[in-house]
C-alpha cells in the first residue's frame, strides 16, 4: 500500500516541457467553455476571479476553453476573442492574476467550424455536409490558407498580454478536430484523404505558431483519442497523428475525446467508470517522446496517482472535479488529501449537466458557490437566455465581419 507522501511526491513533481518552461506539478484544470466573456469577447471580473481561484489552489496549469481566433466562428457567445479590438488591459488582468504563485495559464485558441454557433455564425467546415438537420459550407482553399496565420496571431496577442503559454484546439469536433476526422473531412485536395493529409493543417498550424512566438513559449495541443462516431476518427488514425506530431515543436499533447456533433454522447456525460483516455494514452506513449495528458473520468486522487505512476500520462487534466473543488489541487498535495463529492442528477436532459457546471462556474467566478442551488432545469434555462442575450451584443460588435461569411 503506498502512503501518503508518495501520492503526495508523484503529484507534486514538476514537468519540464521541451521549450524549457517547468508545470510546478502534475495537475492541470482542463478547457472547459467557461461561458464568462461579456458577449463582446472579452473577460469579465467573474471570469478573472475564477482562474484566480484555481491558481490560488495550486494548480500548475489552467487552460482557458474556446478561445476564438476568428469571431466569425466562435462556439459561444461567451467565448473570449483574440483580435483587433481586444480588451488588452482585461486580457492583462486575467493573465495576470491567473498565474500567480507559479501557475501557468493558457488560452485555448480554436475555431468551431462546422459546429460554430449559428445564431450568430455562418457553420463552415472542411467540407460542404447535410446530414439531416445539420448543415454546414465547405472552406475554400484560401480560407485554409489562411488558418495558420489566424491561430499565430492569436497566440502572439497571448503572449503580449501575458499568457504563459498557449493550446491549439484540435479535439471535441472543432475545426481541427473536423479536418482529422473522415466524417467532416471530404476534401480530394492535400488536406483531406489519407491520415497524413487531415493532419497537414494542424501542423501548419503549429509550425505558424511556433515561429511567431520563439523557441522557449509553450505550445501545446489538444487531440481526441477517437470522436466515438461511426465514420470518424479511429484510435489508430489517431496515433498515426500522435506520431506525427512527435515531429513537430508541440511542448504537451493533451488527449481526450468526443465531440459536439449534434446527437453524439458527449465523454464527460458519460456513466462508464474513467480515466476514460489512460490506456489510450499509454499506447501513444510509444509513439512520441511529447509529454502527454490525460483527460476525463479522473474523480479521485488513487485515479490520478495511478496514471501518473503507471507512465501512461506526464500531466492528469481535471475539469469538473476543479469546479466542485477549486482548491483541489492543494487538497491532493497535502498529507489529508480528500476526494470531490460528484453530484446526482434524477435526469439528464440533453446538455443539461454541462448547464449545470457552467452555472456553478459562474458562481465559483462570483465567490458564490455556497448558496449555488440551481437544479437542471433551471440551469438550462438561465444558460440559455444569457447566451441569448450575449448572441446581441455580439452581432453588434462584430456584424462588419459576419456579413464577409459567404
Amino acid at each position: 500500500m503506498i502512503e501518503t507522501s508518495e501520492f503526495v511526491h508523484i503529484l507534486n513533481r514538476s514537468l519540464e516541457l521541451p521549450c524549457g518552461a517547468v508545470l510546478k506539478n502534475r495537475l492541470a484544470k482542463s478547457a472547459m467553455s467557461d461561458s464568462l466573456a461579456n458577449g463582446d469577447g472579452d473577460p469579465t471580473e467573474a471570469q478573472i476571479r475564477l482562474y484566480e481561484r484555481w491558481a490560488e489552489g495550486g494548480v500548475a496549469l489552467s487552460v482557458i476553453g474556446e478561445v476564438q481566433g476568428d469571431p466569425r466562428f466562435p462556439e459561444k457567445p461567451g467565448n473570449l476573442v483574440f483580435g483587433a479590438n481586444s480588451n488588452l488591459q482585461a486580457l492583462h488582468a486575467l493573465a495576470t492574476r491567473a498565474s500567480i504563485d507559479g501557475a501557468h495559464i493558457w488560452p485555448q485558441i480554436g475555431h468551431a467550424g462546422a459546429l460554430s454557433h449559428s445564431p450568430i455564425s455562418h457553420p463552415t467546415g472542411p467540407s460542404a455536409l447535410n446530414i439531416g438537420s445539420f448543415k454546414c459550407a465547405g472552406m475554400l482553399m484560401t480560407e485554409v490558407q489562411q488558418l495558420p496565420d489566424m491561430y499565430a496571431r492569436a497566440a502572439v496577442l497571448a503572449k503580449s498580454v501575458g499568457f504563459t503559454g498557449v493550446q491549439i484546439h484540435a479535439g471535441h469536433g472543432f475545426l481541427l478536430s473536423q479536418f482529422l476526422s473522415p466524417l467532416f473531412n471530404h476534401r480530394n485536395d492535400q488536406y483531406g484523404g489519407s491520415i497524413e493529409a487531415r493532419s497537414r493543417i494542424i501542423v501548419e498550424v503549429i509550425d505558424s505558431v511556433r515561429r511567431a512566438v520563439g523557441p522557449s513559449f509553450p505550445v501545446s495541443l489538444k487531440i481526441n483519442s477517437s470522436d466515438q462516431l461511426e465514420g470518424g476518427l479511429t484510435q489508430e488514425d489517431a496515433l498515426e497523428t500522435i506520431r506525427i506530431l512527435d515531429q513537430t515543436s508541440i511542448d504537451l499533447i493533451e488527449i481526450s475525446g468526443g465531440t459536439y456533433f449534434p446527437g453524439a454522447k458527449a465523454s464527460s456525460d458519460s456513466k462508464g467508470v474513467g480515466p476514460y483516455f489512460v490506456g489510450f494514452s499509454q499506447r501513444a506513449q510509444n509513439v512520441t517522446s511529447v509529454p502527454l495528458m490525460a483527460t476525463g473520468g479522473v474523480k479521485t486522487r488513487e485515479e490520478a496517482r495511478d496514471s501518473l505512476a503507471s507512465g501512461a500520462v506526464d500531466m492528469v487534466g481535471l475539469a469538473r472535479a476543479m469546479v466542485l473543488n477549486p482548491e483541489l489541487t492543494n487538497v491532493w498535495l497535502s498529507e489529508a488529501g480528500g476526494d470531490p463529492k460528484f453530484p446526482r442528477f434524477e435526469t439528464n436532459p440533453p446538455g443539461g449537466i454541462t448547464a449545470w457546471y457552467t452555472m456553478l462556474l459562474t458562481a465559483l467566478g462570483n465567490d458564490r458557490e455556497s448558496s449555488f442551488t440551481l437544479d437542471i432545469s433551471s440551469a438550462i434555462r438561465i444558460y440559455e437566455k444569457r447566451d441569448e442575450n450575449r448572441c446581441v451584443n455580439w452581432k453588434k460588435k462584430f456584424s462588419h465581419l459576419l456579413s464577409s461569411i459567404k
